[in-house]
């Protein structure tokens, strides 16, 4: 969750204005019973469940059963599931079921979390979707049809496209920025159409609700005491609730002394609402973190305290209803209202008060942020090659149950992360840890089901090595052929590598920079679309060295002395250059600071420099405003910490590699700041343009002072405008023009950086591409900076109690790609590059032994190859057995064994992404027709294909959502007439994420 800081209290009711449509009659409230759970945050899963989470279902289906008139919603499916499989009696299992059908229960949203919108990556976003929804569909037939987006810092207008694509008829935030969500109020603006993509539009529009400003929490204040008002079940009690079942009591109990009291509190604050909306239909959350585990409570008081407004409706004119979120939009599509739209923008960043912008999350934790993504990549790869394996057939030992299993426990661990406070960095530390754990264990499991499949062994190698050598097996988890330099790291230098004919490789060996001892074996490999190249890697023993194998060649190393960072030549520039067919860095050779950057094919120069930089943060609230892990509240600008800066730079035949250092003193032993920057020595022909056209930098930072939070600064001489470019969830690019606010401007003018950002002038854009998230902004004309770690202490007494400060002390290591050169070229290279740094190649790896008989290589199957335009998003097996039709699986679940039936490992999930937008890109910009049947012929004969909804659950043909009047005429692309029955052949337009069931013969 996070604090809530609330503004105060509005007390100018009498002064607002009422609308002409709400003053026909009485005021409909619709009190909506709910419980926000957060999957981690201050305590762990498990202590979450012991204290109040399994309470929560347990004593809510006890009281819904006992009361016809009772609503509840159900967000969150990671604790759902863990109290349906472990806690849930087959009695409750039963009443769940009834309750359901009788709609007095109602799954919303309908994830595994309430995710983050700011810091995940679209594909995270939609796996954890996909489990819950899969969960639902497959256990009761229920596909939720509205979301519960209350807690996210900021709202990303990726996500009304994707619950648009899910099936939901409308969507519901709620943390905006105060001084537009107060002018929102104003204007009874806080509900309209949101066309969230720009290529999409009406398409995949959605009608969007935006919490007001007492958010989604009831309101705690109270005329008659300064108790917590509607919150009757007391407060959870950690990591074990009371012996005696007793919790600390929050609020006065309903009594006929003081119910008229009660209900002219609620009827108060109903109408201050009722002026913000158009329609006399108002939504009053009833509950908050951890309520209603204890619901007979809860229910025993707002019983009564309904019947008595109802009973009074005419003297408050308003009556109230308990009601679930279905209930309350379908009274306000029913209202047949016509609504604004909003376009693709997005409301981030999100800032609750003045000083408070919750900026700093962006960084919070860089390795979890970095693990989590590294996990996701893992999954996608063992999604495909598990895919692969079992098509036609199982071609190997491994047992597909077992590796259906890893799968989905790395989907799980994948799908928790992406809560609210997981990614973001804003959780305590030890759940920090359970992240971390949960998702390690996931991908071991992977690593152990890849190996198997790809080295037919139960495991990789450990980290002894022996000196006869390995055997390697690269996957290219990507449906495109790719060319990259593949990195190994072996225990010896005199190497020599063959590939699966026996001929040897272009490569380089250098000194690794992971352990003083060990090597870094550098292979330029080129790889068909969701296919395997096998290398072998032998020792070679001077003398003993086979004269018909090449050894491959050793790298150089040019040291440079260390210089101070004011350090000023006599002499003029002495610049270094390091050249590819792509691009020329010229490096300062008195400075040992990057100077400038040649893009060959315009022969364009761009002056860029980069260095290191913290920002100083107060850790005392009494001195000002602080940061935390979730906002960002700089004392003044940023300051460089290093004072002299060293160089090297390992030279060989593929590539070359400049490590700077970064010292406090020039006298230091131990760097604080590094750069790893390569760039390869290829061809700019189309198979290695990728490949060329980047250059690759590793970063290391840290550990950090107490209150620091650092940045990579990078300054160039383009005309950009204090104008930053920056992505939503991988998905889409939002332009973001500096902002001059009054307060907290450089808090304020930052943004999330999931997967790409850029700035530009009229002849030259530089992008960045981030393996993980960060904050990015550009504080001054030409300039971008990347916020890559943060380490805060402060005396905020609600992070003390709950152990929320952030003192990381950790070493982050993260990574960028930067790409320069005319819009043109850059436009069409970022989105396919993005994906090349997030699925790297696999890299599967086992030792050589003198006596082991000639390998028997893997079999390696036909690539799987799409247009360049489209991205294979998902290729898996789920496992799911429900049946594709909604009436038989219906059906099937009321007359069906119990237990749970045998996993489906026939059906396949297919997903494909059009990357780029409408006339973003001459060619690549088109609509991109392709026969299934021909592409995935690698994996045997397709016979039935049908098109599904995002997360599988809604067959097309069949899923209608809601329509709503609204008063723009904008289209986008025409749409698309249907595939004819039976075809193979599927258009995909730009923007789009089509989502199909594939079976094979």
């Amino acid at each position: 969750m996070g604090p809530l800081r609330w503004l105060p209290l509005l007390g100018h009711l009498l002064l607002l204005r009422r609308s002409a449509a709400q003053s026909a009659g009485p005021i409909q409230v619709f009190v909506l019973p709910h419980s926000h759970m957060d999957v981690g945050w201050v305590y762990t899963v498990q202590e979450s469940m012991q204290a109040y989470a399994a309470n929560v279902y347990t004593t809510v289906v006890a009281e819904l059963t006992r009361g016809q008139h009772r609503r509840f919603i159900v967000v969150e499916q990671e604790f759902f599931r863990l109290w349906w499989d472990g806690v849930a009696s087959e009695q409750q299992k039963h009443q769940v079921r009834q309750l359901l059908n009788e709609g007095r229960l109602e799954f919303v949203l309908g994830g595994q979390v309430m995710h983050d919108e700011a810091v995940t990556h679209l594909d995270d976003q939609i796996l954890q979707l996909t489990e819950g929804h899969g969960f639902l569909y497959e256990t009761f037939g229920i596909r939720p049809q509205f979301s519960w987006h209350v807690d996210p810092f900021g709202a990303s207008a990726t996500t009304p496209t994707l619950f648009a694509l899910a099936g939901f008829n409308a969507h519901l935030i709620s943390r905006i920025d105060y001084n537009l969500k107060d002018g929102m109020q104003g204007t009874q603006g806080l509900q309209f159409v949101w066309r969230g993509s720009p290529s999409l539009l009406e398409q995949q529009e959605i009608f969007t609700h935006v919490m007001d400003h007492y958010s989604y929490c009831t309101p705690s204040y109270i005329p008659f005491s300064n108790r917590s008002g509607f919150y009757w079940n007391g407060v959870a009690v950690f990591p074990e609730p009371p012996p005696d079942g007793v919790y600390p009591n929050m609020s006065e109990p309903v009594t006929p002394a003081n119910i008229h009291l009660y209900a002219s509190a609620l009827v108060a604050n109903v109408k201050q609402r009722a002026t913000w909306f158009r329609t006399p239909h108002i939504l009053w959350p009833w509950g908050c973190d951890k309520q209603f585990f204890n619901a007979s409570v809860q229910f025993k008081n707002m019983d009564p305290l309904l019947e008595y407004i109802n009973n009074h409706s005419a003297q408050y004119s308003v009556t109230v209803q308990y009601a679930t979120l279905s209930d309350y939009f379908q009274a306000v599509h029913a209202f047949n209202m016509t609504w604004d739209i909003r376009d693709h923008h997005d409301f981030l960043p999100y800032s609750s008060e003045p000083w408070q912008a919750w900026t700093g999350f962006y960084a919070s934790r860089s390795t979890l942020k970095g693990l989590a993504r590294q996990a996701s990549a893992m999954l996608y790869a063992g999604e495909s090659m598990f895919a692969r394996y079992m098509r036609p057939e199982p071609h190997g030992t491994m047992d597909p149950m077992w590796a259906l299993q890893q799968l989905q426990q790395l989907r799980w661990a994948v799908s928790e992360v992406q809560h609210h406070d997981a990614i973001t960095g804003t959780e305590s530390p030890k759940v920090n840890n359970m992240y971390v754990k949960h998702l390690r264990m996931g991908m071991l499991g992977i690593r152990k089901m890849m190996a198997s499949i790809a080295l037919d062994r139960s495991s990789v190698s450990g980290t002894d090595t022996r000196p006869m050598g390995y055997f390697a097996s690269v996957y290219n988890p990507l449906a495109w052929t790719i060319t990259t330099i593949v990195t190994l790291t072996v225990a010896f230098p005199n190497v020599n590598i063959t590939d699966k004919s026996g001929q040897p490789v272009s490569a380089q060996v250098q000194n690794s920079t992971k352990a003083p001892s060990a090597y870094d074996l550098l292979i330029l490999a080129t790889i068909p679309g969701l296919s395997y190249k096998h290398y072998e890697v032998r020792h070679t023993h001077g003398d003993q060295a086979d004269p018909k194998k090449l050894v491959v060649p050793m790298a150089s190393t040019h040291k440079f002395s260390p210089k101070l960072r004011n350090h000023t030549s006599q002499k003029g520039r002495r610049l270094i250059p390091v050249t590819n067919d792509c691009y020329t860095l010229l490096f300062d050779q008195d400075t040992n600071m990057l100077h400038s950057i040649q893009e060959r094919q315009s022969h364009h120069t761009v002056r860029i420099t980069q260095e290191f930089l913290e920002y100083r943060a107060n850790g005392d609230v009494k001195q000002g405003p602080i940061s935390d892990n979730y906002l960002f509240a700089p004392n003044d600008t940023a300051e460089p910490t290093w004072g002299a800066v060293g160089m090297e730079m390992v030279v060989g035949p593929l590539a070359t590699d400049i490590r700077q250092y970064f010292y406090r003193n020039i006298t230091d032993q131990k760097y604080i700041y590094a750069i790893h920057t390569r760039l390869a020595h290829v061809h700019s022909s189309p198979t290695e343009e990728l490949l060329c056209q980047r250059i690759e930098q590793h970063y290391r930072v840290g550990p950090l002072e107490l209150n620091r939070e650092a940045i990579l600064r990078t300054i160039s001489d383009l005309n950009s405008q204090q104008i930053l470019y920056s992505d939503n969830n991988g998905y889409q690019m939002q332009q973001r023009p500096y902002k001059a606010f009054k307060s907290n401007p450089i808090a304020r003018n930052y943004y999330p950086m999931v997967q790409s950002a850029f700035i530009e002038d009229d002849k030259s854009r530089l992008v960045l591409l981030a393996e993980r998230a960060h904050g990015v902004s550009s504080q001054e004309n030409g300039q971008v900076e990347v916020m890559l770690h943060r380490r805060l202490w402060n005396n905020m007494p609600f992070n003390l109690k709950y152990n929320l400060t952030l003192n990381d002390t950790s070493v982050a290591h993260s990574m960028l790609w930067l790409l320069l050169g005319p819009k043109s070229i850059t436009t069409a290279l970022r989105p396919r590059s993005g994906l090349a740094l997030q699925h790297t190649p696999v890299v599967m790896f086992r030792e050589l032994t003198d006596e082991e008989a000639p390998i028997q290589k893997p079999q390696n199957p036909q690539a799987v190859t799409l247009p360049p335009s489209l991205h294979l998003q998902i290729l898996s097996i789920p496992g799911w057995n429900y049946s594709r039709d909604h009436a038989q699986h219906l059906k099937n679940l009321q007359t069906g064994p119990p237990g749970k039936p045998q996993a489906n490992l026939q059906r396949m999930l297919l997903r494909l992404h059009h990357l780029y937008e409408e006339g973003e890109d001459p060619d690549l910009s088109q609509p991109v027709s392709v026969d299934l049947k021909v592409a995935l012929q690698g994996l045997g004969s397709v016979v039935a294909m049908e098109e599904r909804s995002l997360t599988g659950t809604w067959d097309m043909q069949t899923l209608q959502r809601w329509k709503w009047k609204t008063t723009g005429h904008l289209r986008g692309h025409p749409t698309y007439p249907p595939e004819s029955a039976g075809s193979s052949i599927i258009t995909v337009y730009p923007k789009e994420i089509r989502t199909f069931f594939v079976y094979f013969q």
